[in-house]
């Protein structure tokens, strides 16, 4: 491994200034579970990283807001997140994704902010929060913007993040009659990708649905929400609905053939889980929140 400087700021405005917007070797590194993988394999080789870690203190809250928003720090880590009794309560799919994400020695260690800013289209948290329609604070010395998360990503391991840019705070909206779930095809293997992850969100009560979100990761370059799937279900939450809601979702889910099974198994699966995920978030019984492949 290269030789490199590591900076320690104090503030996120000293860390804002110690980022080069010019230069890609310069990047900064919170919980460092996938970068420090990066470096070891030489895929990349920093001149300078700002360490994020004496920031924690001022960017580790969660609060709920007076309008039923949730702000989590993004150097939160993510068995925090999990054990929130805040988040629990107001948005119960994120603690329940995260109980296999990986494994606990990395979501004590992994960061919310890291997460989303790392953009591996394997990651379960992505396209839940798009389901939620969620969003982030972005900071730069400019000052700060906020992004959907559904529209953080730019393709494969890609943001629209600038080099000059951090997420300071992910924002979950208040819920309401919204329901979710989020169902991932894996073999529940430590070291084991996802081959397909689907999350879920319907807004409405009983059978009359107002809003549905579908979110597709993992088969997929990056999350992609699948619009015409959704679409069909402003006719109701009846078996034959749901189904042709499935079938749209394996026509334009534009997935990708790789180890994990061919762009046919893909489009399978992406028929069996959206079916499951619907019928989780519906309510159905016999449904397994975490059935895997």
């Amino acid at each position: 491994m290269m030789s490199f400087e590591i900076a320690e700021p104090q503030t996120l405005s000293e860390a804002l200034a110690l980022l080069d917007p010019e230069d890609p070797s310069v990047r900064a590194i919170a919980g460092g579970t996938a970068l420090m993988l990066m470096m070891k394999s030489g895929v990349f080789r920093p001149t300078r990283l700002v360490s994020l870690r004496k920031l924690a203190d001022a960017h580790t809250r969660i609060d709920a807001r007076a309008n039923g928003e949730l702000a989590i720090g993004a150097l939160t880590p993510l068995a925090a997140l999990e054990d929130a009794p805040m988040v629990r309560s107001r948005a119960p799919v994120i603690a329940e994704t995260l109980r296999t994400l990986s494994n606990v020695r990395v979501r004590n260690v992994a960061t919310v902010g890291g997460h989303l800013a790392h953009a591996d289209p394997h990651m379960d948290l992505p396209p839940v929060l798009i389901a939620l329609r969620a969003r982030v604070a972005v900071a730069s010395r400019r000052g700060t913007r906020e992004v959907a998360v559904e529209d953080l990503f730019a393709g494969y391991y890609e943001t629209v993040l600038a080099r000059d840019e951090l997420i300071s705070a992910l924002i979950v909206p208040a819920q309401g009659e919204r329901r979710a779930a989020y169902f991932k095809c894996t073999t529940r293997a430590a070291d084991d990708w996802p081959a397909l992850g689907v999350a879920v969100a319907v807004d409405g009560a009983g059978s009359a649905i107002r809003e549905a979100r579908i979110v597709l990761s993992a088969a997929t370059s990056k999350p992609a929400r699948l619009r015409a799937a959704e679409a069909i279900l402003g006719e109701g939450t009846a078996d034959a609905v749901l189904a042709r809601a499935a079938e749209a979702a394996a026509e334009e889910a534009d997935v990708m053939a790789d180890g994990h099974g061919s762009a046919a198994y893909k489009r399978q699966l992406v028929r069996v889980y959206v079916q499951r995920a619907l019928r989780r978030a519906l309510g159905a019984p016999g449904v397994n929140e975490r059935a895997q492949r």
